[in-house]
């Protein structure tokens, strides 16, 4: 039997329009980092076959990303997380991998353990929970690829709602508070 191998992939696309204050939401400092940097770096700690950061909005080539990180610019990302999502896909497929593992840029406290969890799981899509409530990452099979939006804001949550039977909650400690807004930037520094 073959294993099935996993990229880590963190949306990191958007605009972060919501986040006000003049600057970008992304590269905002959070407890003595750029922001997304502690999405990238929980990823990259949790072990996966690799790890990809989707980009956009932002340019991050001048941030030091941790030994293996590739980064890929979505293109349209523009037009909605759907787009960035799919530039993943893209990715991931080409270079062979059976499953990828989704999270967001803008969740700094996720941790590796939370990423491996979800990662272990040999559902088609797997979730992550926290307190019973479903948040990133999420798993998402091979098989499940064709059925992820090609467009629009929304991401694997469509699908989830669409085919629960494909679903496995996997029960993770931690926060998966998102940082949109400076106040919320505040509160979770």
């Amino acid at each position: 039997m073959t294993s099935v191998t996993s990229a880590a992939v963190v949306l990191a696309a958007g605009a972060g329009e919501r986040f006000g204050g003049g600057g970008q939401k992304l590269l905002a400092p959070f407890r003595g980092r750029p922001l997304v940097m502690w999405a990238i770096a929980a990823a990259a700690a949790a072990g996966l076959e690799e790890t990809i950061v989707v980009a956009g909005a932002v340019d991050l080539s001048g941030l030091a990303l941790p030994d293996g990180v590739r980064v890929i610019v979505a293109a349209r990302w523009a037009e909605g997380q759907a787009l960035s999502l799919q530039a993943a896909r893209a990715e991931v497929e080409a270079a062979g991998h059976g499953a990828m593992v989704v999270g967001l840029g803008d969740q700094p406290l996720i941790s590796p353990a939370s990423w491996r969890a979800v990662t272990a799981s040999g559902a088609p899509i797997a979730v992550a929970t926290y307190g019973g409530r479903r948040r990133n990452p999420v798993r998402l099979a091979r098989e499940v690829w064709p059925l992820l939006p090609e467009e629009g804001d929304q991401g694997a949550r469509v699908v989830m709602a669409a085919r629960p039977d494909l679903v496995e909650e996997v029960a993770c400690d931690g926060e998966p508070a998102d940082v949109d807004t400076q106040e919320d930037l505040r509160r979770w520094s």
